[in-house]
């Protein structure tokens, strides 16, 4: 488990159960309304947009769920202020992490995300205090039967991707955020659509936890991601299989 992808799988893993999803799909449509109402309702003319829907129909969040969040970005008087805020600090052990927000009340989410790393052996910080730690990339994802290595890499490369790496369960397909949507598109043009496609945090380096840091962080990471307010949650973490197996992870 590396920091980049944990966070992903323990959300799907929440996302089976019926509150999980409720709260999964509030989320993206916060992110859904926020992108229509900065950049208007056509997802042609909005690249943002364009990713809301895409992260949206990964969890298979409904489309009348979808259209519902784009209406409401286009509806001046909705009474939605979401602010965009972006959390740093560090979690036990010296774990960089880097938390997303959307927000309409700063005061109450900076003291809740403040909280969660104080009561876990952390500490929040200003912003820029950790990101310089990680390189803001573009990350899409296709299962591994999607197709061959040499087929994915060779579409990757033509599409202006960066890099490509393999797992027994999927492709992760990395470029410039500049280049997200473009290398995207491509992508689904000739595989349909990905599995995931967003914006990440991907750590430089990860530093390996024991069991009782990686509960401890883990544990601050599910309250972090439990909060309507935070969109995603990155750190630059890795868990051992053999750790992972006691933590029943």
């Amino acid at each position: 488990m590396s920091g980049h992808s944990q966070f992903k799988n323990i959300m799907y893993r929440k996302g089976a159960q019926d509150a999980k999803r409720a709260k999964l799909f509030a989320k993206h449509a916060r992110e859904l309304t926020v992108a229509a109402k900065a950049g208007g309702l056509n997802p042609d003319m909005n690249a943002r947009l364009r990713t809301a829907i895409s992260a949206a129909r990964a969890v298979n969040m409904p489309n009348n769920n979808i259209e519902r969040a784009i209406k409401r970005g286009g509806d001046n008087d909705d009474g939605a202020d979401f602010q965009e805020v972006r959390y740093e600090g560090y979690g036990i052990n010296g774990v960089a992490v880097i938390v997303e927000a959307l927000t309409d009340n700063r005061n109450r989410t900076a003291s809740e995300v403040r909280s969660a790393f104080t009561k876990h052996g952390g500490n929040l910080g200003e912003t820029g205090s950790v990101n310089f730690l990680f390189d803001r990339v573009g990350l899409i994802e296709y299962l591994a039967e999607t197709a061959s290595e040499d087929e994915m890499f060779e579409a990757a490369l033509e599409a202006g991707a960066e890099n490509v790496e393999f797992a027994s369960v999927g492709h992760e397909v990395i470029c410039n955020p500049d280049s997200f949507n473009q290398v995207r598109e491509s992508l689904e043009m000739r595989f349909g659509a990905a599995q995931s496609a967003r914006l990440e945090w991907f750590p430089q380096t990860t530093l390996s936890l024991d069991e009782d840091s990686a509960r401890t962080l883990l544990k601050m990471i599910g309250i972090l991601e439990d909060n309507d307010d935070v969109q995603s949650v990155h750190a630059n973490f890795e868990i051992s299989d053999q750790v992972l197996q006691k933590l029943n992870v």
